[in-house]
């Protein structure tokens, strides 16, 4: 177990410095101050950072670090931290590593026993989360559905039955079809709310059923602009008790003629469901 007081000595700290997701207004003045101070910044675009410096009036060495060269950046940006420099990490737009680059720099940095220091700010999952209107006390984000249609509706079948709200990130070419793809798999009449656009001009919220959503998006012409946040209404007990008693008659039907071990994998494929949780259930019916 590491603590600050395990860090290599007159090292320097990684900042992960949150930006704003579409109003420059929303950056904080600690997160300016702190840029405006590093060594270097590391970026996910530089282009696209280079104008948001502008606009603060930072002028600082910049290196792109993002998906395609993050392990190889990720020592030059060590071997700053060990010369006692200070580096900030921001991504395009928001919070770091919340579907951006960064984590194998982040985890890579604190197992080397260097500073990681979090500096708040915009989140664009959080930002759309307080202002939907779905509930908020337990919620998954996972990220962004997969691109292709039949790993899309796989994916939604395995969340079919989590009762907490759903919140996913898409881009505005697949918009459309996620929204028909969450109304075909989880119901028509599931409650889904979409936020377009956060903070900046044409900022929209869309909310309904997942039908009804669907049929607003395609007749607005603006619907298939900008980045968005998704949020499903979780499962209903009633709909999560009936997924409950679907996987218990699939997983007694394998155990008839399967160890448990590979009933329990068998049934996990075939629902969507966690293996290890069926494991233990399979336990538990064998023993019952």
């Amino acid at each position: 177990m590491k603590s600050e007081n395990d860090r290599p000595e007159q090292s320097g700290t990684l900042y992960i410095v949150a930006t704003p997701i579409g109003n420059l207004d929303d950056m904080s003045p600690r997160a300016a101050a702190i840029l405006s101070r590093v060594a270097v910044i590391a970026a996910e675009d530089t282009r696209h950072s280079g104008r948001l410096l502008q606009h603060l009036g930072i002028s600082k060495p910049m290196m792109a670090l993002h998906d395609h060269n993050e392990r190889d950046k990720a020592g030059q940006v060590l071997a700053r931290l060990a010369a006692s420099e200070d580096v900030a990490l921001i991504s395009d737009a928001g919070t770091p590593l919340i579907s951006d680059p960064g984590f194998v720099l982040v985890r890579e940095a604190r197992a080397r026993g260097f500073r990681v220091s979090p500096v708040p700010g915009a989140c664009a999952l959080v930002a759309a989360l307080s202002a939907a209107g779905l509930p908020t006390d337990r919620f998954l984000f996972e990220g962004f559905l997969p691109a292709k249609p039949g790993a899309r509706k796989a994916a939604l079948e395995r969340l079919a039955r989590e009762s907490s709200t759903l919140v996913f990130y898409e881009s505005p070419h697949r918009i459309v079809d996620t929204v028909r793809d969450i109304g075909q798999v989880l119901g028509g009449e599931r409650e889904l709310v979409l936020a377009r656009e956060l903070t900046k001009t044409f900022e929209t919220f869309y909310a309904g059923s997942a039908s009804s959503v669907g049929d607003v998006l395609e007749a607005d012409p603006h619907g298939s602009r900008g980045e968005f946040v998704v949020m499903v209404h979780g499962a209903s007990d009633a709909e999560a008790a009936a997924g409950s008693v679907e996987v218990d008659r699939v997983l007694a039907l394998l155990l008839k003629e399967l160890p448990v071990k590979k009933a329990a994998r068998l049934a996990a494929e075939l629902t969507g469901s966690s293996k290890n949780e069926l494991y233990q259930r399979a336990l538990e019916m064998k023993a019952g």
